[in-house]
């Protein structure tokens, strides 16, 4: 059995519960039309909110969140913030689940 080479590359737990954690971050459509947004440019808070016709708060509140799971990243120029995709790891994220709903 190949029980003990699986069980010698299984994580410790402490890393499994932060890879689920990461994942419930992507369990929320909001997040993910954030998320899209930033992908194609930086943008602040009241532009995201006029791109997907939502308030302000409520996209403060998901930017929070992607922020504290570090997911996004900010820029701060005088008093505005421009928020933008963490690194290339969230685009490669998004584009592997969108092509992998899209298989038959």
């Amino acid at each position: 059995m190949d029980k003990d080479r699986i069980m010698s590359n299984m994580p410790e737990e402490t890393e499994l519960y932060d890879l689920a954690e990461l994942f419930k971050v992507f369990g929320d459509s909001t997040r993910i039309r954030i998320l899209y947004v930033l992908s194609e440019k930086e943008e602040c808070v009241g532009n995201i909110a006029q791109i997907l016709n939502m308030t302000q708060s409520a996209i403060s509140h998901q930017l929070r969140i992607l922020k504290q799971n570090k997911l996004v990243k900010i820029r701060r120029e005088g008093k505005q913030i421009y928020y933008s995709l963490a690194d290339e790891h969230v685009r490669v994220i998004l584009a592997m689940g969108k092509e992998h709903i899209e298989e038959d």
